[in-house]
């Protein structure tokens, strides 16, 4: 168990760095090759004998799941041709702790009553790239990780994650939310650290977000402003990604990147015309392909002194409308601690 926790923590923090593709699936083991595995097994299954409790029927061509065994707690069923789940393919298993649905063709109107709503024990439930069209429902308040990335979602009622304490993690990008679709979806989210909703049609960042987040990934929707406070209130962020939207200076109001736990803002493609106001604390800025024509740098640095400058190690500013001789005299002082700055 040891070394799947390792590889499920080293995917959240690799999403976690600097400018990736963060898109990226942790790393989902696949059956350990063995000549016999557990007599309990589902046949068109594999059940190591190392590792009994987890049940592999990920990439056997199913259109079914199998009916699972008594004793399974980790079921991969990923990338399959998985078309529905059945009422009674859980009943021995109502235990199960991780269920890993990824890459394949279920409908929300096929998952029936008395399976996913009985797996109340359920910690991880990765349900990515199929074709759900609302989330499944009613969870597990034990989840702390929910993965729901390319569907088809539309609606996300407010009652879906009620009472999830347990939840950090929940990715719901790649699919059809609206800014409305999601009010009120993650109040009471204690726990939360995680909040992916990239590739959606968000025009304004969600609203109600736990105070506990971490990393919030807005890229690629419609949002044009950022209200006014917005970070005042999540007082831990340190990871905010708004690029590939329709962000401008008039939607940007003054000092609400100023917060002091921000470690990476990224704001690229978008309208900006200006340089946003940061905090010095502020590690990472993207900001290429914006339409910025002037280096404001008091919006980076108010002064510089020997214990007075910006922590920025990376700055991008390339696809603007400035060069390396738009930057004030001053400027070395301010980023000294500067590894990457990038106008062209």
């Amino acid at each position: 168990m040891f070394a799947l926790g390792f590889f499920l923590l080293a995917g959240l923090l690799c999403q976690s760095l600097a400018q990736y593709d963060y898109y990226d699936e942790y790393y989902v083991p696949s059956a350990p090759l063995e000549a016999s595995s557990s007599p309990i097994c589902a046949q068109e299954c594999e059940c190591p004998l190392h590792f009994p409790t987890a049940m592999y029927c990920n990439e056997r061509n199913l259109k079914f799941i199998p009916i699972v065994p008594t004793g399974i707690k980790y079921l991969y069923l990923q990338n399959n041709y998985i078309e529905e789940i059945k009422a009674g393919v859980f009943d021995n298993v109502t235990d199960l702790r991780w269920l890993v649905l990824d890459n394949n063709n279920i409908t929300s109107d096929k998952i029936q009553s008395g399976t996913i709503d009985k797996l109340s024990k359920l910690e991880k439930l990765l349900f990515s790239y199929n074709k759900l069209t609302k989330p499944p429902g009613p969870l597990s308040k034990s989840l702390d990780e929910l993965k729901l990335i390319g569907n088809q979602l539309s609606s996300f009622p407010a009652s879906t994650l009620s009472g999830m304490e347990n939840l950090t993690t929940l990715h719901l990008s790649k699919n059809k939310l609206t800014t409305e679709s999601v009010t009120g979806a993650f109040k009471g989210l204690k726990s939360l650290v995680l909040l992916d909703v990239s590739e959606n049609k968000l025009k304004k960042l969600p609203s109600g977000v736990p105070p506990s987040l971490l990393m919030l990934y807005a890229d690629n929707n419609e949002i044009d402003s950022i209200p006014g406070g917005y970070l005042a209130k999540l007082p831990v962020l340190q990871y905010l990604r708004v690029s590939h939207n329709k962000l401008v200076d008039t939607g940007v109001p003054a000092g609400v990147f100023n917060v002091s736990s921000l470690l990476e803002l990224d704001l690229s493609f978008n309208k900006l015309k200006t340089i946003p106001e940061i905090n010095e604390s502020l590690e990472h800025l993207y900001l290429q392909v914006n339409e910025i024509n002037k280096f404001d740098l008091t919006n980076i640095c108010k002064f510089s002194s020997p214990v007075n400058y910006s922590r920025l190690r990376t700055l991008r500013l390339d696809g603007n409308n400035i060069t390396h001789s738009s930057m004030p005299d001053d400027t070395a002082n301010c980023l000294r601690q500067a590894s990457e700055i990038i106008f062209d």
